[in-house]
């Protein structure tokens, strides 16, 4: 008997086979490591089988993912405005996957600072590319020109500024839980503020 393949089941079946195609891996590979036969994966995928619940558990972590994501679907929420910081000349994207994860796009206009006890470290990792413009990042005792279209990633345990190179420069930067609130104790001119 063949399963309805419309709604939250078909969209289901589809994933599984995708997540198998997209590691590379035959109905024989899925199934041993999902420890399920290959015709029972096979009607699995073909809709020839109903979806059990303890079934679709063990081929989510075989297919190295988690039950909601394999379940989940889009809801209204995929587009998202930034929050907007005009005195950090900065917008604020949450990533809704991982609260945890914040991404900011800044536009930087003064050079990093020339006093290094002005560097700051603390807890987390940050990312960043170079949207345009180029951007002097002091990570230490080291000095780093990164342009546009390149990347830089490093611990901010690292005392560590950014600044523009020669003129104006954009962002893109994603921030651990860690780096983000670490960056929150600072006022416009990059010095720390007292924790709140």
């Amino acid at each position: 008997m063949e399963q309805d393949d419309d709604g939250l089941d078909g969209l289901v079946r589809k994933r599984i086979r995708a997540l198998r195609v997209s590691h590379g891996w035959s109905l024989d590979d899925l199934a041993a490591r999902a420890r399920l036969s290959p015709s029972t994966l096979s009607r699995i995928e073909n809709g020839r089988r109903r979806l059990a619940l303890d079934q679709l558990v063990t081929l989510a972590r075989a297919l190295d993912t988690s039950l909601d994501r394999l379940v989940e679907t889009a809801g209204e929420d995929v587009v998202s405005n930034p929050v907007r910081d005009a005195a950090h000349r900065l917008m604020r994207w949450t990533v809704r996957a991982d609260p945890g994860v914040t991404v900011l796009r800044q536009r930087l206009v003064d050079p990093p600072p020339r006093d290094l006890s002005r560097l700051r470290a603390h807890p987390g990792r940050e990312w960043f590319v170079v949207l345009s413009g180029a951007v002097i990042l002091l990570l230490g005792e080291r000095r780093f020109r990164v342009e546009a279209d390149q990347a830089a990633e490093f611990p901010t345990m690292l005392p560590h500024a950014l600044g523009a190179a020669g003129g104006p420069a954009e962002i893109l930067g994603i921030f651990d839980r860690d780096a983000h609130r670490g960056h929150q104790d600072r006022d416009a001119s990059g010095t720390a503020r007292p924790p709140r």
